[in-house]
């Protein structure tokens, strides 16, 4: 779980998200309203329902655009059903919520980086006898 999870208030403009995402170095931002999360923006949805369909960054708000709502999983949920979850929703984040906050995110990228370094560390091991 990636506990850095960036924030922004839905009635910013999807240039000043286009903004934050690149200056945190993150392809998703939570999205929140009267400081409860509402949706989560990515860039797929600022390729797909703004610069795609020929609308303005600068024009338009995040709230417009953004997914939602958020799909989430709590602290001890097993990884293989988040990412069941993830397969059957189409979607590459989950958001982890505990007592009603956000405090994660699971990505599709860090769970195959994850997956990789296990199956190096298990190759790495022998059987002895």
């Amino acid at each position: 779980m990636d506990s850095n999870v960036v924030m922004m208030d839905a009635s910013a403009s999807v240039n000043d998200a286009i903004k934050k995402m690149v200056s945190s170095d993150t392809w998703s931002i939570l999205i929140e309203k009267n400081d409860l999360p509402i949706g989560v923006l990515t860039e797929r949805d600022i390729f797909r329902r703004c610069l795609g369909i020929g609308r303005t960054a600068d024009k338009m708000r995040v709230e417009e655009i953004m997914s939602s709502p958020i799909v989430s999983a709590a602290p001890g949920d097993r990884i293989g059903a988040v990412m069941e979850t993830m397969v059957q929703k189409n979607i590459r984040r989950v958001f982890v919520i505990e007592n009603g906050k956000v405090i994660g995110r699971i990505t599709q990228t860090k769970l195959f980086d994850d997956a990789v370094n296990l199956m190096e560390s298990l190759s790495s091991l022998r059987y002895q006898m």
